[in-house]
């Protein structure tokens, strides 16, 4: 298929899955260009994609800048883990994070916000599956980060997640649900290639895919 046919038919899952669920079908469809270059992107922008994910502050510095220039109103997120001295290359760059994990994360971004005079809406991680090796606030630290953000005047805009691979996503998406509405929150960005129709039926905001737009990548 070409990069429209791909695109139109990802939309049309989404918004398949979202009339199973009874909901409305506006999900924000992130588009992980994480590993792919101008010329894999372009494409995807020519059909009209305007969001986008990146993992990585340089990389996404170093592609997306003639980009933008030739494609305006184009949307960047960071869905990949923030490292605190990065804080504002990020601020300046992106438009929304999706990885606000730890109290010294929202310092960092508070003072660059601040610096940059532009405040960028955040999702905090959660580690819903409570695994070791991944990013992500701690279920029961979540109400303390959110308390901290706010007092620094992070905009909020929701809650993020990535289950534990090989198991069954529903439960944690729906954890995810629960959490936000528990805390105030309506955004959830949850889903991937693999997984967001399920994702989406269970109240998805934003869906982060990668390789069912792109292809299989070659390198993380």
């Amino acid at each position: 298929m070409t990069a429209a046919e791909t695109l139109a038919d990802i939309h049309a899952r989404i918004e398949k899955a979202a009339k199973v669920a009874g909901r409305e079908s506006n999900v924000t469809l992130v588009a992980v260009s994480k590993t792919f270059g101008a010329d894999e992107i372009r494409p995807l922008l020519e059909a009209g994609q305007r969001v986008f994910g990146e993992n990585r502050v340089q990389e996404a510095a170093t592609k997306w800048s003639a980009l933008r220039e030739a494609f305006p109103g184009v949307e960047l997120h960071l869905v990949g883990q923030l490292q605190s001295n990065k804080a504002a290359e990020a601020v300046a760059l992106f438009d929304v994070i999706h990885s606000l994990d730890r109290s010294s994360l929202v310092a960092a971004l508070a003072k660059a916000m601040t610096a940059e005079g532009r405040r960028v809406p955040c999702f905090v991680q959660v580690n819903i599956g409570g695994e070791a090796q991944k990013g992500g606030v701690p279920i029961n630290d979540l109400p303390a980060l959110m308390d901290e953000a706010r007092a620094a005047d992070i905009p909020l805009a929701g809650l993020m997640c990535v289950p534990p691979a090989e198991k069954e996503p529903a439960p944690y998406f729906a954890l995810l649900a629960k959490l936000a509405a528990d805390n105030g929150l309506t955004g959830l960005s949850m889903g991937m290639s693999a997984d967001f129709e399920t994702a989406v039926q269970l109240g998805a905001t934003h869906v982060r895919v990668g390789s069912a737009l792109f292809g299989t990548r070659e390198t993380d």
